[in-house]
């Protein structure tokens, strides 16, 4: 057993599987791995890591452990699940996850290769804990994994405190002792008990505000999109593989950057926090289906002909197309009236939160500073864009948005 004193949830014991887990080489190197990976360049304290979270994962977990009655095996596979979720992560945490899972097929919590050899696999054979099942509960599957993946995860209830906690901002606070328990499973669904309609909207309103002031704040998207870029350039120089990237630290994948002259300068950038501008900010609205529906191959064509347009080099433009606006919490089920209910259904609020997610959605085009004006028209005939302005921060109508905040 061991007690380890956190920022968020003080003190959290570790006993059992999890305590052993703890001193495995993948879940160490989760120190070296930022949980908001470049928004440090936004929020300077936001230095906290995945290990860390994984700490406040367990945490959770174990305490829905003991609201739910789970004992046992069972109870022990989850809380290995809990402390290892997080172990296929890439560097930079999801800032450039994408790249890695179009060329190796796996998603960070695809992780069943990670459990079935090394040290972690040693550990959980001494436990008698099967690899497959652990994983499993990492990817969601199952009536168990909904616990660990799901709407009413501990993942996403230990994240959004915890990084609300270290950048300083006020939105990001949810009652995670009422969520974890009115915790209760209904016919194998994970669900919130009667009387928890607003404890499963505070989920939502938290992650609603945090979106534009933290995770798509224009300066952290900017910079993971220069990452992805200067990623996607180490890649095709062939100088590492998209499989030894995966198991990167960042310091590693930093130092590989500037070492590789292919990419330097966008290391440079990064390092230095010389970043690209907006030359485009456009509203969901105003782009096309065409663009929203752009596989990589289309959008770095769409680059190259907006440089050329421009009169500048093809790294000097990048187009960041988020993913169309969706709410998986909305799906979050509760009991009203002794029948489980989703929560789209149920409150009015969501609909809300979904209109405010349409207005905060922004396409980017980024360029350096100099050759914002000449990247921004090119891109605007280029992508078929007819804009009042190339960089709209607040809707025009709205008289107050999170934008403005």
């Amino acid at each position: 057993m061991v007690t380890i004193k956190d920022s968020v949830h003080d003190h959290i014991t570790v006993e059992g599987v999890a305590a052993e887990l703890l001193d495995t080489p993948p879940v160490q190197r989760l120190r070296r791995l930022k949980q908001l990976g470049t928004v440090g360049l936004v929020y300077p304290s936001a230095n906290h890591t995945r290990f860390e979270h994984s700490l406040g994962v367990y945490h959770l977990a174990d305490a829905a452990l003991d609201g739910l009655g789970i004992e046992g095996a069972q109870a022990e596979r989850l809380r290995a699940a809990a402390i290892l979720h997080d172990v296929g992560h890439t560097p930079f945490s999801h800032n450039i996850e994408s790249i890695i899972a179009r060329l190796t097929g796996r998603m960070h919590d695809e992780v069943d290769d990670l459990l079935e050899e090394g040290e972690i696999a040693r550990v959980l054979a001494l436990h008698d804990i099967d690899p497959g099942a652990v994983a499993d509960l990492i990817a969601g599957d199952g009536e168990f994994g909904q616990l660990v993946s799901g709407e009413l995860d501990v993942d996403r209830m230990d994240y959004l405190v915890r990084d609300a906690h270290h950048t300083g901002v006020p939105y990001g606070t949810i009652d995670t002792g009422r969520l974890i328990r009115e915790l209760r499973f209904v016919d194998g669904e994970l669900v919130l008990g009667e009387g928890n309609v607003q404890t499963a909207e505070s989920l939502l309103v938290a992650r609603a505000l945090m979106n534009p002031v933290v995770y798509n704040h224009h300066v952290a998207r900017i910079s993971k999109a220069m990452l992805r870029q200067a990623t996607e350039r180490l890649l095709e120089t062939e100088e590492t593989t998209a499989e030894t990237l995966r198991r990167m630290d960042d310091a590693a994948l930093r130092v590989a950057l500037r070492s590789c002259p292919e990419t330097a300068a966008f290391a440079t950038r990064l390092d230095t926090r010389s970043l690209y501008k907006r030359a485009i900010w456009a509203e969901l609205q105003d782009v096309p289906d065409e663009l929203l529906d752009a596989d990589h191959e289309a959008r770095g064509e769409f680059e190259r002909q907006i440089a050329t347009r421009a009169g500048v080099e093809t790294d000097a433009v990048i187009i960041d197309v988020p993913d169309r606006p969706r709410m998986r919490e909305s799906t979050s089920r509760v009991v009203v009236n002794g029948e489980v209910r989703t929560l789209g259904t149920q409150s009015t609020l969501v609909d809300a939160l979904r209109r405010v997610q349409q207005e905060q959605w922004r396409l980017g085009v980024y360029a350096p500073e100099e050759a914002t004006d000449a990247v921004g028209r090119a891109a605007e005939e280029t992508l078929g864009l007819d804009l009042d302005a190339l960089v709209v921060d607040v809707r025009k109508g709205i008289n107050t948005t999170l934008d403005e905040f």
